[in-house]
């Protein structure tokens, strides 16, 4: 394993009193997808803002390799809807060329969409803008909160393979947050289940038969990835030659 690009050591967090984060020790490494899952309320979204330095822990230890560069996309973002802005400009406002705009919008699939009003994306496309924007900068880290957010089920596969792609291209490691327990296992390199202490952690096949993971998710959560198909970057099903299926709803020949 590579040297970590970033480390929590003993983290500890408190808000009014009550204990968001205890104990949290952790390291994200190139090259590596790690996926956070846990309930509602169980400090991910805490975690992440430690992690991208936006907020402090009451005690422990952060360490970052030298030059560390992240790349962030949030969960959610809105933008005034009579804001007359395309997607390419979206992305500039990160203070970056018009043409690594497009190569960043090139490399998630929608550089066709670089002059569409950024309000008018679908929720696929605003989430593949959202990812181009994170990349803009050559991350060695992406912190991607809910990536597939919006997204409808056969477009996820797309997205999840996507950023494993994104990862090799770039040669960064990955943290997503996710509260899918199902698609994502199939996408990631190490689970880490947080209860606002690390419950568990490791491969997939390992977390999802762990007790304190079933304790949390029940056993419909047990995880089983059978694929005998593709997506495309459109949600479209496809073979595994990579021909089109057509089935119910779909509208062309």
């Amino acid at each position: 394993m590579t040297n970590a690009l970033i480390s929590l050591d003993g983290i500890n967090k408190n808000f009014a009193g009550q204990a968001v984060l205890q104990n949290i020790s952790m390291a994200l490494h190139q090259g590596q997808i790690t996926t956070l899952i846990g309930p509602n309320g169980a400090g991910k979204s805490t975690l992440v803002r430690i992690i991208l330095g936006l907020i402090k822990p009451d005690s422990g230890s952060v360490t970052s390799a030298e030059n560390l560069r992240i790349g962030y996309m949030p969960q959610k973002l809105h933008i005034d809807p009579t804001l007359p802005i395309s997607t390419c400009r979206f992305l500039q406002l990160a203070n970056t060329s018009h043409k690594a705009c497009h190569e960043a919008l090139l490399s998630v699939g929608i550089e066709h969409l670089a002059e569409t009003p950024f309000q008018k994306l679908s929720g696929g496309q605003m989430q593949r803008a959202l990812l181009a924007r994170a990349i803009l900068r050559k991350p060695n880290l992406l912190v991607l909160d809910e990536p597939v957010q919006g997204v409808d089920i056969n477009g996820q596969n797309a997205l999840y393979k996507m950023i494993a792609d994104l990862s090799k291209s770039l040669n960064c490691g990955v943290l997503m947050v996710s509260h899918d327990l199902h698609i994502v296992m199939s996408a990631t390199d190490q689970v880490l289940c947080l209860n606002h202490h690390i419950c568990c952690q490791g491969r997939p096949e390992q977390v999802t038969q762990d007790p304190a993971y079933l304790d949390i998710f029940g056993q419909s959560a047990l995880y089983a990835h059978h694929h005998d198909h593709h997506h495309s970057l459109h949600g479209e099903v496809l073979d595994a030659d990579g021909v089109h299926q057509h089935g119910e709803g779909c509208d062309h020949d």
